[in-house]
């Protein structure tokens, strides 16, 4: 028997495993996929800080380019530039003892390391995996059904971890609510192309005209390259994604840094921008990273807070399970609990802040808030820095 099923090997699965089994726990990890990282749907930019709160180095493997701030633009190019090699030259830059911000990586070869590290760890991985069915027994464990290379078995674990993405099957199992609304799903695209220069800042552009209930960015991808995409609430527009990427590159205040570009690769998918479950658990079943919705609503950034996720995850439940409690709804309730104190109660406060933008009908003046808080939440004095 297994302490710990975790379904999903991305940021916040692998992370769980890893630590868990660190930890002492038997742990299986399974993906329903063969290659991890793809589909890509999201930019891959990451703190230093996210890594390093849990044990990652930024390892070349991964790694396409280095961060040092944030330039954010409203629609008509205004903007303010959040640069931390002026604001901190003395620890961030290229120089000796200094170190980037941040950083984007390859999501297929980050999510592989990731689950290497995991195995490393102890965990057992299995991918081309699926679980088609859940039932609990009477020794307080539950039996999973599994699918694996087409051949059907069952596996028997104490704890099951949902960490499948959004509409979460492994959620949908213990009765739970996991469908998203459509207006609070951003449907994203981006370019990676050639031709575009960068400077080490990722750039990311408000405005109803170019991304209604979203924003558009330019960020380094490294190697000479960039990733140009946006994403819109199609609640909010009547054309799709691409349309309105067409129109951001030949019409923008960017249009004559665009000429020259080449697209070398298309990448899009959803985004969610939603509030994070109200029960993110139930008996021998917990959520985390986007199967939780823990993403936050205003950037759509998931991968600090899936690896944060994943990291209170297995803390919780390894001290859980070493104090000999039986893994039930009411003791799974303390997971949801550490992390709303860490980390959740910021990810209200955001969603709050969202919606009080998105509700206001004055176009203008909602494009001047969501300008303001996204220069203000870059900010070095941001409370949001967390997450």
């Amino acid at each position: 028997m297994y302490d710990l099923l975790v379904v999903g090997s991305g940021p916040a699965g692998a992370t769980t495993a890893r630590i868990a089994s660190e930890r002492g726990l038997r742990v299986l990890l399974i993906d329903k996929r063969q290659e991890l990282g793809a589909p890509i749907q999201c930019s891959g930019a990451v703190s230093g800080h996210a890594l390093e709160e849990v044990g990652l180095s930024p390892e070349g493997e991964f790694v396409q380019e280095a961060i040092y701030g944030f330039s954010i633009y409203n629609q008509e190019g205004q903007k303010t530039t959040i640069d931390y090699r002026q604001l901190k030259p003395d620890e961030y830059g290229t120089g000796e003892g200094k170190k980037p911000l941040g950083y984007v990586v390859d999501r297929r070869r980050f999510d592989r390391y990731l689950m290497t590290l995991a195995e490393r760890a102890g965990a057992e991985v299995w991918l081309k995996t699926e679980g088609p069915g859940l039932s609990t027994l009477p020794d307080g464990s539950c039996r999973v059904l599994l699918r694996r290379f087409n051949k059907e078995l069952e596996v028997q674990a104490r704890v099951l971890v949902g960490a499948d993405g959004l509409q979460s099957q492994v959620g949908k199992w213990a009765g739970m609510r996991t469908h998203i609304k459509l207006r609070e799903l951003a449907s994203c695209l981006q370019f990676v192309v050639d031709g575009v220069e960068t400077d080490g800042l990722l750039e990311i552009v408000t405005g109803h005209r170019w991304a209604p209930g979203g924003y558009a960015w330019v960020f380094p991808k490294g190697h000479g390259y960039a990733e140009i995409g946006l994403g819109v609430t199609r609640t909010m527009t009547r054309q799709n994604a691409q349309a309105h990427l067409e129109q951001f590159l030949k019409e923008s205040f960017f249009k004559d840094r665009f000429k020259g570009l080449r697209i070398l690769e298309i990448q899009g998918g959803g985004v969610p921008l939603a509030a994070p479950l109200r029960t993110q658990y139930a008996d021998n079943l917990i959520l985390v990273g986007d199967a939780a919705r823990h993403v936050n609503p205003i950037t759509g950034g998931g991968i600090h807070t899936a690896l944060s996720g994943g990291k209170i995850a297995a803390h919780f439940l390894s001290e859980l399970l070493a104090k000999g409690k039986k893994p039930s709804r009411q003791n799974l309730k303390g997971y949801q609990d550490r992390w709303l104190e860490e980390r959740g109660n910021f990810i209200w406060k955001l969603y709050g802040e969202k919606s009080k933008i998105f509700k206001n009908k004055d176009i203008s003046s909602r494009d001047e808030q969501l300008y303001q808080i996204m220069s203000g939440y870059f900010s070095p004095h941001s409370e949001y820095k967390k997450i």
